[in-house]
């Protein structure tokens, strides 16, 4: 074992990265190499769908466990739903035997940082949190529809994002939190309408009218 602590032995590693950096004239991937997630619809699209979402408060949180939504389950033998994104969206991603991603870098949109090499440094993000789907509409699904959408890598319901921008959003909906990379905000009102959409979640007025200015202002 290291007789550094852990978050000494990063900041080493990140400094023995920036010199190569700086020594072999590497930099961060480009704008064009950052990968959003899939099936994230088009303006046209997103309003469309808006317009037919069911406006109403909020249930209560009562009763609500983030067990009850079976998360990271395998969905592509052996992989996880976690490994899937972590490939999905990552750049040069290097696995193991069981596809434990290994290497690789990934970018979180939320602000707009990349992370290189450590996967236990990224986190993969429900765009819908799991417990704001329980408050309007989840709490009525079965355990298997909500391990559908807790794992789903088919939709832009799972987002790379470091721990940071993670917690900082938690459960909030749009009209609570934005992501701080203003750049992204189009993309990601979409993707939280379309989610929405899929699944017949219910949205509140205060959701509805920051979606619907954020896609006036943003796209």
């Amino acid at each position: 074992m290291s007789p550094y602590p852990r978050a000494l032995s990063r900041a080493f590693a990140a400094i023995s990265a920036l010199t190569l950096a700086v020594v072999l004239g590497w930099s961060a991937p480009a704008a064009a190499d950052h990968t959003m997630p899939p099936a994230i619809p088009g303006e046209a699209e997103a309003r469309t769908q808006l317009d037919s979402l069911t406006v109403a408060a909020k249930g209560p949180q009562d009763g609500y466990d983030r067990s009850l939504f079976p998360h990271w389950n395998v969905v592509d033998s052996p992989c996880t739903a976690r490994q899937v994104v972590l490939q999905r969206d990552g750049h040069d991603v290097v696995t193991d035997d069981s596809c434990q991603p290994t290497a690789g870098s990934w970018w979180s949109a939320f602000d707009d940082e990349w992370v290189y090499d450590v996967p236990g440094d990224i986190s993969v993000d429900h765009m819908v949190p799991l417990s704001e789907a329980w408050k309007t509409g989840a709490a009525d699904w079965s355990t298997s529809q909500r391990a559908d959408f807790a794992n789903d890598v088919d939709t832009s319901q799972l987002w790379l994002a470091t721990p940071s921008s993670n917690g900082s959003k938690g459960d909030k909906d749009p009209s609570e939190w934005m992501p701080d990379n203003s750049a992204v905000h189009c993309d990601y009102v979409k993707s939280w309408i379309n989610v929405k959409h899929e699944y017949d979640l219910t949205i509140t007025s205060d959701e509805e009218s920051t979606l619907g200015s954020t896609l006036d202002s943003a796209c």
